[in-house]
């Protein structure tokens, strides 16, 4: 198996900072591998409510994560300053694939890359719905370009 490089802040179309806390580190000095998984939730589900589409404590369609991944290229550690890019790979009618990298604050390449695909449901039955009209709008401006 090949080991693919760090993607670069152009895979990217929109940053948010996250700051590294203590208990982020590990007994090795650096940041947990797990704890990259928040930092993915925390970076696109603060995209969706910055932007209005997702309302966390009553709204009526939430997303549960059904796949996740990440690859780790660098090591980051508290108290690193940190910045998230987020890119949409792929918008379904119910499913969004983020790809999230995980970048020191002025690094030009990715310590850490991921993606997970969110399905959206009903909060009340759990059953898969069609991304709302406003929702689709915001996940949609973080396209990728298509690639040649």
């Amino acid at each position: 198996m090949s080991r693919s490089e760090a993607p670069g802040r152009a895979a990217f179309r929109h940053f948010r900072p996250i700051d590294t806390r203590w208990m982020d580190n590990d007994v090795y000095g650096h940041v947990n591998n797990v704890t990259y998984y928040s930092y993915f939730d925390t970076a696109v589900n603060g995209y969706l409510v910055a932007e209005g589409v997702l309302d966390i404590h009553a709204g009526g369609t939430i997303g549960l994560v059904v796949e996740t991944g990440c690859r780790y290229f660098a090591p980051v550690a508290f108290p690193d300053r940190l910045e998230a890019g987020i890119a949409v790979a792929h918008v379904g009618t119910s499913s969004v694939r983020y790809e999230v990298g995980i970048f020191r604050a002025g690094e030009s390449t990715a310590a850490a890359a991921g993606h997970f695909i969110h399905v959206y449901v009903d909060r009340a039955d759990r059953r898969p719905r069609p991304l709302p009209a406003d929702f689709r709008a915001a996940v949609e401006r973080l396209l990728r370009p298509e690639r040649p």
